[in-house]
């Protein structure tokens, strides 16, 4: 058992100095850059506070407002379209479940900001290949969820409900959706929690929202417009994060 120990201990070693290596970490350059980033930090978060209230400051809480919008659009058209592909996907209900669990696992391996450049090259910069990349991935992501939701539903309540002669309607609105229905839009509102957060990256690629304007600001090195931005996106992921987990505590 040692050597195993003592063997398992080499290969971590091994691969920390692979990484280590991989990463070129250089402490020289660390120690030399750190006056300019603390002058950076200074000018984003002390000197930003002069543009609070200003119309800059407006200007970019209604880019955080659009930025909002995408993720709530994306969000509520993959809620939608992911109820399909979770009953396609569920073992309990499909013969070619494996099949869809594929196709969602394939959806899931790309992530939102490579998407959002395929769809900014297809429909345009903008919003709307913003939405449409934060929608295709939270169909991956809350197929997935739906899915699990709908295998572990409790039979014996569908069992009762065929009990006396209902149809395959009937038990599936009355036997099958009320057990799914509370997961669904708990993984929904949880799913809209990291759109917000995704709908800001994806706008760096040109898919609108505020994310637009960040990465302009830092191209053009305006850090204290810059600092401006990352409050306004750190306060409303904070409330989102908030008042999203106030109503879900309620649901469940």
């Amino acid at each position: 058992m040692k050597w195993r120990w003592f063997l398992f201990l080499i290969v971590v070693f091994i691969v920390y100095a692979w990484a280590i290596s991989s990463v070129d970490i250089n402490l020289k350059r660390i120690v030399e850059g750190l006056p300019k980033g603390i002058t950076i930090l200074n000018r984003m978060f002390i000197n930003s506070t002069n543009l609070l209230f200003s119309d800059f400051f407006f200007e970019m809480l209604f880019e955080m407002l659009r930025t909002l919008l995408i993720a709530y659009f994306g969000t509520f058209i993959a809620s939608l379209l992911s109820v399909p592909f979770g009953f396609l996907s569920a073992v309990n209900f499909s013969k070619f479940s494996r099949f869809f669990k594929i196709i969602l696992n394939f959806i899931r391996t790309f992530p939102e900001i490579l998407l959002a450049i395929i769809f900014v090259s297809v429909v345009g910069p903008g919003p709307f290949a913003g939405a449409l990349a934060i929608g295709i991935h939270s169909i991956g992501m809350l197929g997935k969820l739906y899915t699990e939701a709908i295998e572990n539903i409790d039979k014996g309540i569908i069992e009762a409900v065929d009990s006396v002669g209902a149809n395959f309607w009937q038990k599936f609105f009355f036997g099958i959706i009320p057990q799914v229905f509370v997961y669904f839009v708990n993984y929904s509102i949880y799913r809209f929690e990291l759109a917000v957060r995704s709908a800001t990256i994806v706008g760096m690629v040109g898919a609108g929202g505020i994310g637009t304007q960040l990465i302009l600001k830092v191209q053009n090195r305006n850090w204290e417009q810059v600092g401006i931005i990352i409050i306004i996106v750190i306060i409303t992921v904070a409330l989102v994060d908030f008042i999203s987990y106030q109503i879900r505590k309620r649901l469940v």
